[in-house]
């Protein structure tokens, strides 16, 4: 059986293309970013994008509509990560921020449809900031409705994910005595896929001037790892892999830090121009990424002296390459930065389909019975 997902502030949709690979039937993404949107509906299979403006609650109702349309019955899975720039550590921390309530809307959809269960992820900063009063209130407000929750950080590393990334994940339970159980880890520390393993069998693109956002190369070489056998699965060409053309004063920066190194690797009479802590920070190649941002000036290819591209922020977020972002150059990196990394959702998504599949079977032998 397919459960059906609906997918708010859904971006690309890193975590309802978790979903979507563990089996579940991705109904509607909505977002107001018309770039991501574009992303989204093209890479979601029969998925359906929407642009609603979710600061005005009232629009939760054409949610609802538009639903009854689509499916018969109950919603199985709500799923969501609002904006996070209030709650993130690397924020301004405003308490007040008026993103910081977007939240509701998951909450008032949550009221109107009633899933069985509701997910909501974020920085795991959002989970002591304000003295824990932004988590307090997710939960009694999803608890007032009849929601058991319960929230846990995941480390992306330990589901296969080759980047250093952390996400504290909300799960809802409709009208249930216990809490979600979450995924184990599949690998340890010293099994994390690299950097290297993850995309050095892309094109390097050196002396490669081509600079147009919709170019699409050729694999140059076959793949050298599971990782890169996986991602290249289902595409026979290089999309989003598009090199930056970097000043020669930048170039000639990066070409002094070594693999893994960052700014104060430079003579001293340069390093103390940079302040900023991962300023010119080259990835280890024997390591997982840093966190994909949106940003994506900081940080630089692990060997070739450029930033990464959007293909190989993709691939570190555990995007499949035929997996296609759409926008211009800067509209793509910031939805692979601020994606899910699908992969994670995929093991998120296999344990709430097991509970949903045990819920049934309950239901079921329950029918029978009476």
């Amino acid at each position: 059986m397919k459960y059906s997902v609906i997918d708010l502030f859904c971006g690309a949709g890193g975590l309802s293309k978790g979903f979507m690979d563990a089996g579940f039937d991705v109904i509607f993404g909505i977002d107001w970013d018309d770039a991501a949107l574009k992303t989204f509906e093209n890479n979601h299979g029969r998925a359906e994008a929407l642009k609603i403006d979710l600061f005005n609650l009232d629009n939760v109702n054409i949610i609802s509509e538009k639903l009854q349309d689509k499916i018969i019955g109950q919603l199985d899975v709500l799923i969501g990560g609002p904006p996070c720039q209030g709650f993130s550590l690397a924020g301004n921390r405003i308490e007040s921020d008026e993103r910081n309530t977007l939240y509701t809307a998951m909450v008032k959809t949550a009221e109107i449809l009633r899933p069985k269960v509701v997910l909501l992820e974020n920085v795991p900063g959002m989970l002591t900031l304000y003295g824990g009063k932004v988590k307090e209130k997710i939960f009694s407000d999803f608890e007032r409705l009849g929601y058991k929750m319960n929230v846990k950080v995941l480390y992306a590393p330990e589901y296969g994910i080759p980047q250093i990334r952390k996400r504290a994940i909300f799960v809802g339970l409709l009208d249930s005595e216990q809490k979600f159980t979450y995924p184990n880890p599949i690998l340890c520390e010293e099994n994390f896929i690299t950097c290297e393993e993850a995309i050095s069998d892309l094109p390097s693109l050196v002396d490669d001037h081509d600079y147009d956002v919709n170019t699409i190369r050729d694999y140059e070489i076959e793949p050298n790892s599971d990782y890169q056998k996986s991602m290249r699965k289902n595409s026979k060409k290089v999309y989003n892999h598009t090199p930056t053309n970097h000043a020669k004063k930048t170039i000639d920066h990066i070409k002094l830090v070594p693999d893994g190194g960052k700014y104060t690797d430079l003579p001293p009479e340069l390093s103390q121009k940079f302040k900023y802590h991962e300023s010119l920070h080259r990835y280890n190649s024997k390591k997982p990424s840093l966190t994909i941002d949106t940003g994506h000036r900081t940080h630089f290819h692990y060997k070739y002296n450029r930033i990464p591209t959007v293909r190989e922020n993709a691939r570190l977020q555990s995007f499949p390459d035929d997996f296609i972002f759409y926008g211009n150059k800067q509209q793509q990196y910031k939805q692979v930065g601020n994606a899910v990394p699908p992969l994670l959702g995929y093991a998120v998504a296999k344990e709430i389909k097991n509970y949903l599949d045990k819920k049934d079977e309950e239901n079921s032998t329950k029918h029978d019975e009476d």
